[in-house]
């Protein structure tokens, strides 16, 4: 199904390990819409980080992060073999390197600091000036678009998120225990919804959708009547 849309932007928000991403790239893949995956982004910058030796035990050296940042060119890029988006780094393919521990147990510190936040944004607004985009990521719908066409909160039980978030990884061939991956949720939920710029919050005006019993295409169907009822409204106005 496709829909014809003027410059929409469909933001989905929430919590990590909720398949925010998994749903928003097949809502984009449905609708004929562009998907930009924000949390990929700060994992890019966070993976660069970690390259250049800028995060010790945690700490982040600032100066040398905001130095570094005029060099990052992130872009996204369709691949229609396998029928997904993927992550390039300066031109480097890094889809697989950004989803590793490593990157995750780093990426809410990095998401944590105001001028990577700044210079993100920035590119995401252009991003969804550009034409109809649905975006995933922690803020926006409440700060990158606050006036998004439509918002979703995607939540769902730590649990459960941390039991996909494990299986993910362990399919991928990392060796991780079930407490590590749970633990790394339980901190990423509190730097998130804690940090001083931009913090996670459900938007009020947002669709919350919890999927702790729902599977993808219920997940899906749901969203896309969501997004139909809401369409129809601003075309008889």
């Amino acid at each position: 199904m496709k829909t014809e849309f003027k410059t929409w932007v469909i933001a989905v928000d929430g919590y990590s390990s909720t398949g925010k991403s998994t749903v928003a790239k097949l809502i984009a893949a449905r609708l004929g819409l562009t998907y930009i995956d924000t949390g990929a982004m700060y994992r890019v910058v966070t993976l660069e980080a970690l390259r250049r030796g800028l995060i010790v035990e945690g700490q982040v050296d600032r100066a040398g992060l905001q130095s570094c940042l005029k060099d990052i060119r992130i872009g996204f890029k369709y691949n229609t073999a396998l029928e997904r988006y993927e992550t390039y780094l300066n031109g480097e393919y890094v889809e697989d390197q950004i989803r590793g521990m490593e990157v995750s147990e780093q990426v809410s510190v990095i998401a944590a600091i105001d001028f990577v936040r700044i210079f993100l944004v920035e590119q995401q607004r252009a991003m969804g000036r550009k034409e109809s985009v649905i975006m995933d990521g922690r803020d926006i719908g409440s700060v990158v678009f606050p006036d998004a066409d439509v918002k979703f909160f995607m939540t769902a039980s730590e649990k459960i998120r941390a039991e996909r978030r494990y299986r993910e990884l362990i399919e991928k061939g990392e060796t991780v225990s079930f407490e590590e991956v749970e633990a790394n949720i339980r901190k990423r939920d509190y730097i998130d919804s804690h940090r001083a710029v931009s913090p996670l919050k459900q938007p009020e005006d947002a669709i919350v959708v919890d999927n702790s019993n729902m599977t993808v295409e219920e997940e899906i169907e749901f969203m896309l009547r969501k997004i139909e009822e809401i369409r129809q409204k601003s075309t008889e106005n």
